[in-house]
This record gives structure tokens, C-alpha cells and sequence, in this order.
């Protein structure tokens, strides 16, 4: 019976689609992607890194930052390392209140804001505009390369007053910025976890919803010198 060479030729080529549709798939995506575009981040290197107590005892604040930008690979293990899912219940590296995740991490950096997806192990686009120089009182918050803007939803805390939601959004907060703290100190990078923000002003440039409010910032970057 004659082969049917052009069916040959189809499966040949779907396997070829195939083929290099896993390839491209495969190679991490650059940070910097196009304007309106999900960065979806490299996955995070969750072996290896400084033993507890060695990062414990160089974990410190620091507010002087080169400007140098962070590589793609090392925002990926920061951001995974603050709040990323590190179990199959879709649980985080940090704890949370009550078991509801109030809390959403924003990263302000010179191209905009973007909001962390722990479930993609993305970067959501929120803004276009650079605000780094909205996130803090400080002068170093406009030149380092990255700020985390910690958000809580108000709507998802609706039995306690508005004072009690913003203590546990606060100590949800504070859990995260120890995350980054260590990573922080395991990876050679300076760190500063800041009250001095104009917390109603900066929320309005991040033109969140009334139920959202700001509850702290954290300067990450390269030490400078």
C-alpha cells in the first residue's frame, strides 16, 4: 500500500511545532518585558543560599542602595522567598492571619508597578509610571532599583473593626519583610523595611480601591560602595 507522504509530512511537522514550542517555553523569560505584559519570572532556586544562623546574624537594615539593577533570577528567588507558594495547598513562606490572605506584594521599579502572582510566579502590570519616589519619605527610595509595596484588602477582613485590620495586616506585613530580611542577607543584597511612607498618599498614586490601603514599604537593592 502506498504511504500517504502527506500525513507524514503533518506529523512532522506538529512535532516539530512541538518541539520548539517546549524549547521557547523552557528559557526563562527576560524581566524586562513590553509595556502591558505579564513577566512571567524564572523559577525560583529554592536550594543552597547562607544556613539560618549565619543570615540571622547578617540580617540588618541599610539605607544607602546602588542603583545598580537586580537580575531577573535573584527578583525571582526575593519575591518567591517573601511570599511564594512553597506547598501544594498553595500555602506561602509566610503565615497569615486567620488562614485569608489579605495581603498582596507590589514591586515599584524604574518601568512601573507591577503586582507579584505567587500562583504564576509572575509580575502583574499595575502601573507604567516609575513611583519609586512615592514609596518612602527617604531620598534613597527614588534611585534604588526596587521597592515592595505591601497591600492588604480591607473587603477580606469584614468582622473587625478598622483598627484591628490594620494591626494583623501589619503583622502579615511584618512576616513577609523578615522573608526578605533573610533573602536578603543569604544573598549579599541591603534591605530596609520602612514606616516613613505617606501611606494614604502613595495609595492614591497606586490608584488602589477604598478597601486597600498601604500598610509598609522595603527598599531592596545592592549595597552601595
Amino acid at each position: 500500500m502506498p504511504r500517504d507522504t502527506g500525513i507524514a509530512v503533518s506529523r512532522r511537522s506538529a512535532g516539530a511545532a512541538l518541539l520548539a514550542s517546549f524549547v521557547l517555553s523552557a528559557i526563562p523569560r527576560p524581566l524586562h518585558a513590553t509595556k502591558g505584559e505579564s513577566r512571567i519570572l524564572s523559577p525560583p532556586q529554592k536550594a543552597g543560599g547562607m544556613a539560618l544562623m549565619d543570615a540571622l546574624a547578617r540580617r540588618r537594615s541599610t539605607r544607602e542602595f546602588s542603583e545598580r539593577t537586580l537580575p531577573g533570577q535573584l527578583v525571582s528567588d526575593l519575591l518567591w522567598a517573601a511570599y511564594g507558594i512553597n506547598r501544594s495547598s498553595g500555602d506561602r513562606t509566610a503565615p497569615y492571619w486567620r488562614h485569608i490572605m489579605v495581603i498582596d506584594v507590589y514591586a515599584a521599579m524604574a518601568d512601573g508597578v507591577w503586582l507579584y502572582d505567587p500562583r504564576l510566579h509572575a509580575l502583574q502590570p499595575h502601573l507604567a509610571e516609575d513611583l519609586r519616589a512615592q514609596t518612602g519619605l527617604q531620598d534613597f527610595v527614588a534611585s534604588a532599583p526596587l521597592n515592595l509595596v505591601y497591600v492588604a484588602h480591607g473587603e477580606r477582613m469584614r468582622d473587625i473593626s478598622p483598627t484591628e485590620r490594620r494591626l494583623y495586616a501589619s503583622v502579615d506585613t511584618g512576616f513577609i519583610g523578615q522573608n526578605v530580611y533573610l533573602f536578603c542577607a543569604s544573598a549579599g543584597l541591603a534591605t530596609v523595611f520602612r514606616g516613613a511612607v505617606d501611606l494614604v498618599k502613595l495609595g492614591k498614586a497606586m490608584r488602589l480601591d477604598e478597601e486597600s490601603f498601604v500598610t509598609f514599604a522595603q527598599t531592596v537593592g545592592y549595597p552601595k560602595g
